[in-house]
């Protein structure tokens, strides 16, 4: 029996729902969603399961676009919290390395900013692929590897300028971090991009579509510190 709270999520699950809510961080409300919702919308399924659901907000968007969706995510807070913002949505607990699903049910399987908090990268991408029917997409959004390197020596500073620096770390060598902030506490893992790539790449898969989106919105000051060191990315991979 695994340990929902192994990585932090279980005890952090107030606090992430309280800060998300309905409109979301910078990084979703004003990076990721738009382009995320785009290639959905291109590619028009039927039905889609989102891995790592947490509280839902990305699993109502889907349906608000009419694809019956169903979340995933280990933390029974989390799902509870999905249930009671969306009684007519479809959750589960469960981990991604192991998804309570039949083979080929999903013409899109989403993982949206949860492959850093998974332990078993290999095995949840095969499970990802498993569940996706032929024909479909698994979508991805991630932090860029050169930016969770840089979180794992965390900043320097410019000697004559006084400058916040995020200098790499130990780009090739993957590893698990703890973070704390705004009362969450929970576990992140480094990977080297090639690490990511070859977890779908060893599933069959083909990459359709690669991007590192530009806000669309937001306060200057973060607008501004995004576009000095873009840390998002976004994959779709076709089975």
């Amino acid at each position: 029996m695994r340990d929902p709270d192994e990585n932090g999520w279980q005890s952090s699950a107030p606090a992430w729902i309280d800060r998300m809510a309905d409109v979301g961080d910078f990084s979703r409300a004003h990076v990721l969603d738009a382009p995320m919702l785009a290639r959905v919308a291109a590619l028009q399924p039927k039905t889609a399961l989102d891995v790592g659901c947490g509280e839902g907000r990305f699993c109502r968007m889907l349906g608000d676009l009419g694809i019956a969706t169903t979340g995933v995510d280990p933390v029974e807070a989390m799902i509870d919290s999905a249930r009671l913002r969306h009684p007519g949505g479809a959750y589960h607990i469960g981990f991604a390395e192991a998804l309570p699903f039949d083979d080929a049910a999903f013409d899109l399987v989403v993982s949206y900013l949860t492959l850093i908090d998974i332990d078993g990268l290999e095995d949840a991408a095969a499970e990802m692929a498993r569940v996706l029917a032929p024909g479909g997409r698994v979508l991805v959004a991630n932090l860029t590897s050169f930016s969770t390197s840089s979180a794992a020596i965390g900043p320097r500073y410019c000697r004559d300028t006084g400058e916040k620096l995020k200098p790499l770390g130990r780009y090739l060598v993957e590893e698990r971090m703890w973070f704390e902030w705004d009362g969450l506490r929970i576990q992140n893992w480094h990977r080297p991009l090639a690490t990511y790539m070859q977890a779908f790449l060893s599933q069959g898969l083909t990459l359709r579509h690669f991007d590192e989106p530009e806000p669309t919105g937001g306060p200057t000051e973060r607008v501004q510190a995004y576009a000095r060191m873009p840390y998002l990315m976004i994959m779709e991979w076709e089975k």
